[in-house]
């Protein structure tokens, strides 16, 4: 038994290697004509536009941030807006022993206490209950607020805390003109 090849001569085996790579090179330029047919309308085919090339460079601060001026008088919430914001997490759940908002039960002992006892409490924190709910940027006028919102849920008779104004700086006189 013996093998033999098609391929018998140097001629032929130089014509077959320049075969092999002539149907590749056209199979590779078949293939590139036919991916690249149509243009590609998908995910960022838009990138080079002016309206994209401007988002990408906006600062990112524009971006659904609010400025907040550090010398504006601050506008104070009301106390069921600082409740849902800060201390709902544990009082709406009576997480790490919060008694939960409405459960007159809970709240019994601690309303007897009275008010400027609870609130006082709620300022400067309490066993796990970090001061101001672990919002510092709360004013205490605030924390009171959410403390009467939350009593009042939960059978309090608390009233709305005052707010203290500031009082106007008085303007100083004018100059009378020397004549």
């Amino acid at each position: 038994m013996s093998h033999e090849s098609a391929i018998r001569t140097p001629k032929q085996l130089v014509a077959a290697v320049v075969g092999f790579f002539a149907i590749t090179i056209i199979g590779i330029v078949l293939l590139v004509q036919f991916v690249t047919q149509e243009k590609l309308t998908g995910a960022g085919s838009e990138s080079q536009s002016p309206e994209e090339i401007a988002k990408r460079l906006a600062p990112v601060a524009d971006n659904g941030f609010t400025l907040k001026d550090a010398n504006a008088p601050k506008v104070l919430q009301t106390g069921e807006a600082v409740y849902t914001a800060t201390c709902a997490a544990c009082h709406g759940t009576g997480a790490a022993g919060a008694p939960k908002t409405g459960d007159a039960g809970a709240w019994g002992a601690r309303l007897a206490q009275g008010y400027d006892t609870v609130v006082k409490h709620a300022v400067e924190g309490l066993k796990a209950m970090p001061a101001k709910g672990g919002n510092p940027d709360l004013d205490d006028v605030e924390v009171a607020r959410a403390v009467v919102f939350m009593a009042n849920q939960s059978g309090g008779k608390f009233k709305e805390p005052e707010v203290k104004q500031a009082a106007p700086a008085a303007e100083a006189p004018a100059a009378e003109p020397k004549g």
